[in-house]
């Protein structure tokens, strides 16, 4: 059984746009799994008072390491992005290359002292001769943010502050260190001290540290997508660290073993545990659990199984389902937080508040969308979810290519292409134009997308009426060529010539439903 909720959203003319969305909240004081149907991988959690933050892993996408916030560890909205942008490298502005796979991996959210902390590496290898880490620091889960780059590189990292006032950072991969920060946690104190190696369980990563009862925990994930979670435990910071699986279970989602993420406390002295499970294409899910002590070992699920439907955490008082925004009408001169740019995008190219009501996007030069800067993206959702929009293509120029489609590698859109001051329909699969309309002539145009976890395919349509929409094309078999980022709605301008640098399209919306 599927649930969804409603959302509305107030066009120009303030008509209500109903959108169906998942939801894990089933109404009747229970939930069901997961509880967001979309790609929050390498989830860690805290509490802070009576509300839950969560943060999650973004890789290339700006603004980066996404954050959510909820009332009951179930219903969540999106709050802000610990990064703005990343200024280290002219490839994150698409300046002599590329680097998508970099940014933000794996990270950690802490609050002390009246201060958030947000904590993640960027890794080496992949565009990178050298890795790094970084800890972001805000008054406001909101922002404004600081962001500190360290010259060490602290893999997976999870952050602790202890009792006694020091710092701490436990990260690796399949061996483990900790690294002592300084009391502000935004310089390195003591270097990296080896804690732990054990061959039976490879990769061993994604470190979430915690003090419990005068014991430290990490708690790490083994195995990749059809991992296992671990748990060490010690009585001192740096071991030696005995081990326990506190769960290995992929019954959720078969094939897909729930591995990586982050526990607490609540206020009625119960735990729980929002980890990861890969899903495939349309992204690594984040799933809830309850923790059982069990001999101090913090025991996942039920009876060693993952939980589908469960009670919900008693939170004492009952709040609204909410979901994190989806539709966008373009009312407001800010973008939705829901969206983020492929890279850093270029800010003289795209605007909100130049025709009131509508986004526009002004291209620059690409060979393709893989190259194109300012493609601006969400996530697509499971299981079922679809995306429309509408187009108006009265300021493109020769060159342009315009329009709507899924991104990753591959990728597939419906596009309007203009050459030689005629405009024609076109659908295109990973740099393949399968199917052309020639001759268009009209000035606004709807694109729509749909996808499915059902053999994760996704399949196209246009409108030159915005009613009777009709496919076009084939169906994208969505992959996942940039590794562990999920596929994601996306609209995008750019020009394959000079003479279109500059054309524009202007979009009136963007409405997302769950099928």
């Amino acid at each position: 059984m599927f649930l969804f909720a409603f959302s509305t959203v107030l066009d120009a003319q303030q008509k209500t746009t109903l959108t169906k969305v998942w939801t894990p909240d089933n109404g009747n004081g229970t939930f069901t799994n997961p509880i967001m149907w979309g790609d929050w991988p390498d989830p860690d959690i805290i509490r802070v008072g009576d509300d839950f933050y969560f943060i999650s892993t973004s890789m290339h996408y700006v603004p980066g390491c996404p954050i959510a916030k909820s009332k009951d560890l179930i219903n969540w909205e999106m709050a802000g992005y610990a990064v703005s942008r990343y200024d280290e490298d002219p490839r994150y502005d698409m300046k002599g290359g590329e680097m998508y796979l970099n940014g933000s991996w794996a990270s950690t959210i802490r609050y002390h002292n009246g201060l958030f902390y947000a904590g993640f590496c960027t890794p080496y290898g992949i565009g990178r001769d050298k890795g790094q880490f970084s800890i972001c620091t805000a008054k406001d889960v909101k922002g404004p943010w600081t962001r500190t780059i360290f010259p060490e590189y602290l893999y997976d990292p999870g952050l602790l502050f202890d009792d006694d006032g020091r710092v701490y950072v436990a990260h690796g991969q399949t061996t483990l260190y900790v690294t002592e920060l300084n009391a502000d946690a935004l310089s390195v104190k003591v270097p990296q001290k080896k804690i732990y190696s054990n061959r039976d369980y490879p990769y061993l990563e994604g470190s979430h540290f915690y003090k419990i009862n005068g014991k430290y925990y990490i708690l790490g994930s083994t195995g990749g997508t059809t991992g296992r979670q671990v748990c060490l435990r010690s009585d001192s910071i740096y071991g030696p660290y005995e081990s326990k699986v506190i769960i290995n279970d992929d019954s959720t989602y078969p094939g897909n073993g729930l591995h990586q993420g982050g526990m607490l406390q609540l206020k009625d002295g119960s735990w729980w545990f929002m980890i990861m499970q890969d899903r495939g294409p349309i992204g690594r899910t984040s799933n809830l659990e309850p923790v059982t002590w069990v001999d101090g070992w913090p025991m996942l699920g039920v009876n060693g199984k993952g939980v589908i439907t469960y009670k919900k955490p008693n939170i004492g008082v009952t709040h609204s389902i909410k979901v994190p925004a989806t539709t966008d009408e373009f009312n407001s001169p800010e973008l939705g937080l829901q969206w983020q740019w492929n890279h850093n995008p270029d800010p003289e190219k795209w605007t909100l508040v130049e025709r009131r009501g509508y986004m526009r996007l002004k291209a620059n030069k690409a060979t393709d969308l893989i190259k194109a800067r300012n493609t601006l993206t969400q996530r697509v959702q499971g299981p079922t979810s679809s995306g429309t929009i509408e187009m108006s293509v009265r300021g493109m120029k020769n060159g342009n290519i315009a329009g709507f489609g899924v991104f990753q590698s591959p990728y597939a859109f419906v596009a309007i292409k203009q050459e030689n001051k005629s405009r024609s329909i076109i659908m295109v699969n990973n740099g393949k134009t399968i199917a052309t309309i020639n001759n268009f002539t009209g000035n606004t145009i709807w694109f729509k997308a749909t996808v499915t976890h059902i053999g994760f395919t996704a399949s196209f349509f246009y409108s030159t009426d915005g009613k009777n929409f009709k496919k076009m094309g084939d169906e994208l078999k969505m992959g996942l060529g940039f590794d562990w980022t999920a596929n994601r709605f996306a609209l995008f301008n750019y020009s394959t010539t000079d003479e279109g640098i500059g054309g524009f399209v202007d979009y009136n919306w963007f409405r997302y439903n769950a099928n």
